[in-house]
């Protein structure tokens, strides 16, 4: 069971590995990464465990929406989108990105709120779930193609 868990600590660790091999300087934006993807983990994930809880359910394994229920679970991917929100304006706000990762940010981010509210809605699907799971990997690759194309035409406000 050990091989089973897989923190978003674990998850979040490339950025920073990545940004250390690469540059020397300015390691605090890595950090910023890390913190992006700690904060998406969760919601990313556990759209997906609801939609699958009666599998993890019959396997046994403990997933939040098994061992807390579905409301509990929506609550805190609700909960967690908000400060993902919150964190991804962080680049911006340090001075890391501009203002095309900061409109990216924002766009995403409100279409991410937007199915977090929308699977609080008594009698949210399993299909709404599995749609906010595969949007959440959309989310996360726009939102760092963003970063990407801010960093490379520096529009800066």
């Amino acid at each position: 069971q050990a091989a089973l868990r897989v923190t978003p600590l674990g998850c979040a660790a490339p950025p920073v590995l990545g940004w250390v091999a690469v540059t020397e300087h300015h390691w605090q934006y890595a950090l910023l990464l890390f913190l992006i993807i700690f904060v998406w983990t969760p919601p990313h994930f556990w759209a997906l465990a609801i939609a699958r809880r009666n599998d993890y359910a019959r396997a046994g394994i403990p997933m939040l929406p098994v061992t807390y229920g579905v409301e509990f679970t929506q609550l805190h991917i609700l909960l967690y989108t908000i400060i993902l929100v919150l964190v991804t304006l962080l680049p911006y706000l340090t001075q890391m990105s501009g203002l095309i990762y900061l409109a990216a940010a924002v766009v995403l981010g409100a279409i991410f709120l937007r199915y977090a509210i929308a699977m609080r809605q008594p009698g949210a699907s399993d299909q709404l779930h599995m749609q906010a799971f595969r949007y959440s990997i959309n989310y996360l690759m726009l939102l760092f193609a963003a970063l990407l194309l801010d960093h490379y035409l520096l529009i800066r406000p």
